[in-house]
C-alpha cells in the first residue's frame, strides 16, 4: 500500500500567494521534499512534525539527480500517508513535475497535482508589465534558458523574433549574451525592451530595465535564479524610460477671426 504523493506549486515565493489547497496539504503534510527555490516564508508553513528532504538543485548537478528525487517519493509514500512534493512556481512549467508524475503513475503510486502561480505570472505582476496587452501582445511564450545537460541552447530563435509575442525566460542568466545575440540576428529590435527579476514577490525583490542591446551589461549585475522578459510590454513598467514629447510650437497666432 502507497500513501498519496501531492505535487505541489509553491508559487514564486510570497507565502500569501498560496492557493488555499496548496496551504492545506502542506499543513496535513507527514513528508515534504522540497526545492531550493521555495522561500522560508513558505517552509514556515509547513507541519513542524513533517519530515524534511531538500533536494534543491544547482547548477552543474550529477545527471543522475532527477532519478535520485524519483526514487526518493517512492521509497516515502512507502511510509508515509502524504507526502507533498514542493516547488518553486508550477511543478508543470519547467518543474520536471511531468517526470515526477509518470514515474510514480508507473510504480502505483496515486499522485494529485495542485498548481501554482507561475514565477512569470509572479514576477510580471510584482513589477507592474502585462504579459500581453491590446496594441503591443498578442500572445506570450515561456522558453527555457537553459538546456539539459548544459547543451548548447539551440532553439527555434526565428520564431521567437516575432515582436507581437512576449517571451519570458526562465533559468537564463548563463546564457543571457547568447539570447541577446540569436534574437537580434534573427530579427528582433536590438531596442526591444528587457526586465530581469530576481526574489519577485518578496521583500527583497531586486529588477532591472534595459533593451536587448544592454541586456549582456545588465544581467553581469544579477546572481541566478532571475527572470528574463523580453517585449514590448517592458515599456509599461512605471520606471521604464518615456520617449520625449515633441516640443510644443510656442509661437504666436492669431485667434480665428481677427484676420482682416
Amino acid at each position: 500500500m502507497h500513501g498519496n504523493v501531492y505535487l505541489v506549486g509553491a508559487g514564486p515565493g510570497d507565502p500569501e500567494l498560496l492557493t488555499v489547497r496548496a496551504l492545506y496539504l502542506l499543513q496535513q503534510a507527514d513528508a515534504v521534499v522540497h526545492d531550493r527555490l521555495v522561500s522560508r516564508a513558505i517552509m514556515s508553513c509547513v507541519n513542524p512534525e513533517a519530515s524534511l528532504h531538500d533536494v534543491g538543485k544547482v547548477a552543474a548537478c550529477r545527471a543522475g539527480m532527477q532519478d535520485d528525487i524519483n526514487a526518493l517519493l517512492l521509497s516515502l509514500s512507502k511510509t508515509h500517508q502524504h507526502v507533498v512534493r514542493l516547488k518553486g512556481g508550477d511543478p508543470f512549467v519547467f518543474g520536471r513535475g511531468g517526470e515526477e508524475q509518470l514515474y510514480l503513475h508507473q510504480h502505483g503510486v496515486q499522485v494529485e497535482v495542485v498548481p501554482g502561480i507561475t514565477a512569470a505570472i509572479g514576477a510580471a505582476a510584482s513589477l507592474g508589465i502585462p504579459l500581453t496587452h491590446r496594441g503591443l501582445a498578442s500572445s506570450m511564450r515561456v522558453v527555457t534558458g537553459h538546456l539539459r545537460d548544459n547543451r548548447g541552447l539551440e532553439l527555434d530563435w526565428a520564431s521567437l523574433s516575432d515582436p507581437s509575442c512576449t517571451l519570458v525566460f526562465y533559468m537564463a542568466m548563463a546564457n543571457c549574451g547568447h539570447i541577446a545575440q540569436a534574437l537580434i540576428q534573427h530579427g528582433r529590435d536590438a531596442d526591444t525592451p528587457i526586465a530581469l527579476a530576481q526574489d519577485a514577490t518578496l521583500k527583497n525583490q531586486r529588477w532591472g530595465l534595459g533593451t536587448l542591446q544592454t541586456l549582456p551589461q545588465l544581467a553581469e549585475t544579477f546572481s541566478p535564479p532571475a527572470l528574463l522578459i523580453i517585449g514590448d510590454v517592458v515599456r509599461l513598467h512605471p520606471d521604464y524610460p518615456r520617449p520625449r514629447a515633441p516640443a510644443q510650437d510656442t509661437r504666436h497666432v492669431e485667434p480665428f477671426g481677427a484676420l482682416t
